[in-house]
């Protein structure tokens, strides 16, 4: 196998994400690769071997799809810092393992805080305004 692809990550700090990726064997995604069996794990990390360890929720759509999910509870625990990293690593059922992706994991901060719907607030009531088109999306 070959070293593993390019794949930068910008997370806003306690936002929710999910990605998908589509595996194949051949250049015109024509044959799709054969993910029956096997194992996906993904970490976001402080520094490659470092022991603060993010792991993200991998889940595997047969026949090739690979779904990796950062929920808002997890992002919302992610140091506000650029030199983070990830990867993503499939094991086959033969053994074999393959770093699918990697990259440097980039976290802004969030301006405002999710709050549980649930939970009291104090200061009043809060009206929700519904949007306003600003500008027309382009088509």
């Amino acid at each position: 196998m070959s070293m593993p692809g390019d794949y930068p990550l910008e997370i806003y700090h306690g936002d929710s994400y999910h990605w998908q990726f589509k595996l194949w064997i051949d250049e015109a995604k024509t044959q799709a690769l054969d993910l029956t069996g096997a194992v996906v794990k993904a970490e976001i990390r402080d520094k490659p071997a470092g022991l603060a360890i993010f792991p993200l929720d991998c889940e595997v759509s047969l026949p090739n799809i690979i779904e990796a999910i950062l929920p808002a509870s997890l992002s919302d625990t992610l140091p506000i810092a650029s030199d983070m990293v990830w990867d993503i690593q499939i094991t086959f059922p033969d053994g074999s393992v393959n770093t699918l992706l990697s990259g440097k994991v980039k976290v802004t901060q969030d301006v405002t805080d999710a709050v549980d719907p649930g939970a009291a607030r104090s200061g009043g009531t809060v009206k929700v305004m519904q949007p306003q088109l600003v500008r027309a999306p382009r088509r």
